[in-house]
């Protein structure tokens, strides 16, 4: 499965997150990759959203990774920040596999890091060209497979 969204402004970036959250259950991991400033974050927002957890989800960069609780019953929101890890050993510290089982995990700036927390992922990447974001989404693992996304 691999899909593409093209996204103008904060608001679409977001509106994208809450329609993905659709398709997110326990379990899911999500890598997202891009330059700083590509909407990582912002998109993370939407999926808090959409999933109905405590916020608000802000950039994990200072405290690497932040839980969000369910307000409905549903999974948590694990968002975590891999930006100033120096490697898998560091991602592996976090722990963030013991809560995946229960939570929906997004990981920035994850790619080629916590790839390894799940044999199934959403790979995420944003590009900008201009003010226009490009955001790519592909499926990895048989979770993913055939899956069409109500975010496309």
């Amino acid at each position: 499965m691999r899909e593409h969204v093209e996204v103008a402004t904060a608001d679409e970036m977001r509106g994208l997150g809450r329609r993905l959250a659709a398709d997110l259950r326990a379990g899911d991991l999500l890598v997202l990759s891009g330059p700083l400033g590509a909407g990582k974050t912002t998109l993370v927002q939407g999926i808090g959203e959409g999933l109905g957890v405590r916020g608000p989800v802000t950039s994990p960069t200072f405290v690497i990774a932040r839980v969000h609780p369910s307000l409905r019953g549903g999974p948590a929101l694990v968002h975590a920040d891999a930006y100033r890890l120096g490697g898998v050993a560091e991602i592996d510290d976090l722990d963030l596999d013991s809560d995946a089982a229960s939570s929906v995990t997004a990981v920035e700036w994850g790619e080629g890091l916590a790839e390894g927390l799940s044999e199934d992922r959403l790979e995420v990447s944003i590009e900008l060209s201009g003010d226009r974001r490009t955001v790519r989404i592909s499926g990895v693992g048989s979770r993913w497979a055939g899956v069409a996304l109500a975010a496309a």
